[in-house]
């Protein structure tokens, strides 16, 4: 791989370039000073009568090609397009970026640091920052939690009262700042247990809910989810904030059939959120995570009054 980002490439780009562009003008230039000989033909026929006449391009037509070709030369004096040389003007896509930013942040800057000075439950409730706060969750978190942001398979409901990693103002900044990873471990495995005990624990899970599961299979579930999920979903399967979820409060992240959780017990479920701190800011945090607060699943008491 090494020899892809050697600096002789550089070099083999621009001579390619430089040489295919004056190919080009040879070219026209070439067929310009021909001799061609108005109603002559060049002696090719096809398909018996159809033939290849030696009348001369148009000047128009000539000369918007040599035109193409000058402008040419001067884009890749300006700008780069010959290896690694930058161009006079010195732009890239990134300058251009950090420009555009840098002129937004100049005009939006101050609104952002208005509502940063405030407290999310304030924010949460003032029609401008939820609007602002809306754009940012439509643009990137949208496309896992929906647009209504009550998620789907695999993604969390946002606007109901279940939280894994907590639903304070605070708790809920921290994970768009940070990012949150959850792991639970697949018991299937080696095995941990057999495929019965497995469909065993799915009913008491389910019963945990009250869905419909065998009575049997309950008794017996209960006293293997002692063993082998109380350390994290606690004994009443109440689950813990930051380590397990709740099974007994009709929430299911991925289902709860008993195939979909027969699944989950077996194989095990890895999720990820992605952290947005470092990319958006804490100003545009905390816009998002007011507006997310805002959508009435947030824990604590909102503010009333600005």
């Amino acid at each position: 791989m090494s020899d892809f980002v050697s600096g002789v490439w550089n070099i083999y780009i621009a001579v390619i370039t430089i040489v295919s562009i004056l190919g080009c003008a040879l070219l026209l230039w070439m067929q310009s000073s021909a001799k061609h000989v108005e109603g002559k033909t060049t002696g090719h026929v096809w398909d018996e009568t159809l033939e290849e006449f030696s009348n001369p391009l148009p000047n128009w037509w000539r000369w918007l090609f040599y035109l193409t070709v000058v402008f040419a030369l001067f884009y890749l004096t300006m700008y780069p397009g010959l290896g690694s040389f930058k161009g006079q003007y010195q732009w890239t896509s990134t300058g251009q970026y950090d420009n555009e930013m840098k002129k937004a942040d100049d005009q939006y800057g101050p609104i952002f640091q208005k509502y940063l000075k405030q407290d999310i439950r304030v924010v949460a409730i003032n029609p401008e920052a939820r609007e602002m706060g809306q754009r940012l969750f439509l643009t990137y978190c949208a496309q896992c939690h929906g647009s209504d942001a009550r998620g789907t398979k695999g993604f969390p409901n946002l606007t109901d009262k279940d939280w894994l990693f907590g639903g304070s103002p605070g708790q809920i900044k921290e994970t768009i700042t940070q990012g949150r990873s959850a792991m639970m471990p697949a018991k299937g495995v080696k095995p941990d247990l057999t495929g019965d005990e497995i469909k065993d624990i799915a009913h008491y899970v389910r019963s945990l809910s009250g869905l419909a599961a065998d009575p049997i299979r309950i008794h017996r579930g209960q006293q293997l989810f002692s063993v082998a999920c109380a350390a994290c979903h606690g004994a009443e399967g109440k689950g813990n904030v930051g380590l397990a979820p709740n099974l007994a409060d009709k929430v299911w992240l991925y289902g709860s059939s008993e195939a979909t959780i027969i699944e989950t017990i077996s194989n095990g479920r890895v999720n990820h959120m992605p952290a947005f701190g470092d990319f958006l800011g804490e100003a545009k945090v905390h816009l998002l995570t007011a507006y997310v607060y805002g959508l009435g699943g947030g824990q604590e008491a909102p503010a009333t009054t600005p």
